[in-house]
């Protein structure tokens, strides 16, 4: 199973007026409640990956996030990202284009960007997870995306 994850938003609520705490690696520290909902998803399902959709994907090198996600205390995931770079294509367009060369995965996407709102009907309406930007993934995100990825997993047993 597939997590197409942002991060500012998500794992890093999106406060302006506020500064957020960076780590000693030069990244922002996530929100402990979004790790740990984080972690009970990727607990849940089998042969998580995480596919970075954030505008920061290429800011490090693969190896690099794996450091940044383990500083923070999520659980040991295979990490990948987008190819795409989100100066050139919108979000929707960086999902849409991953979608159509994944067709047959299972995922869910963890986003605050209301322009996914604009996503195909199915994708929205199965996949996606839209956090509050200012909050990120809280309780109420954790359990859309527990309902989600069982309907996901129910529609793998047919």
């Amino acid at each position: 199973m597939k997590i197409l994850l942002d991060i500012d938003g998500v794992m890093i609520p999106a406060r302006p007026w506020q500064t957020y705490e960076m780590g000693s690696d030069g990244f922002g520290m996530f929100n402990k409640l979004s790790v740990n909902h984080l972690n009970n998803i990727i607990r849940s399902l089998k042969n998580t990956e995480i596919i970075l959709t954030t505008s920061h994907k290429h800011s490090f090198t693969l190896e690099e996030w794996k450091t940044i996600f383990a500083n923070r205390g999520l659980l040991k995931t295979k990490i990948e990202r987008l190819k795409t770079n989100s100066l050139e294509m919108s979000r929707i367009e960086e999902i849409e284009n991953w979608h159509l060369q994944n067709m047959n995965e299972k995922f869910i996407i963890l986003d605050d960007d209301k322009g996914l709102n604009g996503l195909d009907k199915n994708i929205k309406e199965d996949h996606l997870v839209l956090t509050k930007a200012t909050i990120g993934l809280n309780q109420s995100s954790y359990e859309e995306a527990i309902l989600k990825l069982e309907k996901l997993n129910s529609q793998l047993a047919y």
